[in-house]
């Protein structure tokens, strides 16, 4: 962490908890805050880059004759969209985690079920 950001780190938790804190839940938030924070950043400057390219992709031959839409369906116009959506999506899913396909107590509940069939096949056999 660089010395301006742990300077920052360190007034807020002042203003907000009278000294440097070293509580958990506090220290979880302001890491998760940090992560969605960047991601948003990640997704505006993808989509302003991205219009940006369509646009010059319309007027990139005919720029004083007007627009001319035959750039539109060309490969090179969406490649950068594509292959850079690709890394945002995995940006994505390490900020907001694996919670989108397994849920937040999906370890525990398999963890429970195979303990019950555990315990099921134990008792099978005496």
């Amino acid at each position: 962490m660089g010395r301006f950001r742990r300077n920052m780190y360190e007034d807020y938790a002042k203003q907000h908890f009278g000294e440097h804190t070293d509580d958990e839940n506090y220290n979880a938030a302001y890491r998760r805050v940090k992560k969605l924070k960047g991601f948003y950043s990640h997704v505006k400057v993808y989509i302003i880059v991205n219009i940006i390219i369509i646009v010059s992709s319309i007027t990139r031959d005919n720029f004083n004759e007007g627009m001319d839409f035959s750039g539109l369906t060309e490969w090179h116009t969406y490649s950068t969209a594509f292959f850079w959506g690709i890394g945002l999506l995995a940006h994505g899913l390490s900020v907001f985690g694996t919670d989108w396909f397994f849920g937040s107590d999906w370890e525990k509940r398999k963890i429970q079920k195979y303990m019950e069939k555990d315990t099921a096949n134990k008792n099978k056999w005496e």
